[in-house]
C-alpha cells in the first residue's frame, strides 16, 4: 500500500525582542500607592549594594540585577495596564471595580442556589457602591477642571 501525503510546515517567526510591558503608571498619582512602590524599589536595590560592596559578583549579574529591579517592582506594586482607564476615575474606584468583578465571579462559581443568592446580594451592593464611587469621581474631576480653567 503506497501513499502520497503533503505536509505543510508553518514557520514560526521569532524576533527575539520581548514584548514591551506597559505597566499602570496612574496608579503613582496615589500617595498611597507612591509610597508601597517607593519602599519596595529601595528594598530590589538594597540587596544589589551589598553585591556591589562585596566585588565578588560579575558585572554581568549585576546589569541584570539593576535592569530586572524596577521591572519586577512594577509587576508587584502597579499591575499592567491592561486597559485604558479614564483619567477622572481614581484609585479607589479601581479597587470597588475588582472588588465587583470578583463577586461577579462568585455569583457564576456558586454551586447552591443558596450561595447564589447571597452573592447576587453582594454583587447588587458591589454595583451600587462602584456607580456611586464613579459619580463621584467624575464630579470631582470636573470640578478640577473648572477651578484650573478659572486659574488660568
Amino acid at each position: 500500500m503506497v501513499s502520497k501525503r503533503k505536509l505543510k510546515l508553518k514557520k514560526h517567526w521569532t524576533t527575539g525582542q520581548t514584548a514591551l510591558q506597559r505597566f499602570n503608571t496612574a496608579f503613582l498619582r496615589d500617595t498611597d500607592k507612591l509610597n508601597e512602590f517607593k519602599i519596595a524599589l529601595n528594598n530590589r536595590f538594597q540587596p544589589l549594594q551589598d553585591l556591589l560592596e562585596e566585588r565578588e559578583t560579575t558585572m554581568d549579574n549585576n546589569w541584570t540585577g539593576i535592569k530586572k529591579a524596577p521591572t519586577s517592582t512594577c509587576q508587584d506594586v502597579l499591575d499592567r495596564n491592561k486597559h485604558h482607564h479614564k483619567e477622572w476615575i481614581s484609585c479607589e474606584t479601581l479597587d470597588k471595580i475588582r472588588e465587583r468583578k470578583n463577586n461577579k465571579t462568585e455569583i457564576n462559581n456558586s454551586r447552591t442556589t443558596a450561595e447564589k443568592v447571597r452573592a447576587q446580594a453582594e454583587y447588587i451592593e458591589a454595583n451600587k457602591r462602584v456607580k456611586r464611587s464613579i459619580r463621584d469621581s467624575r464630579r470631582k474631576y470636573v470640578e478640577e477642571l473648572a477651578t484650573t480653567v478659572e486659574k488660568a
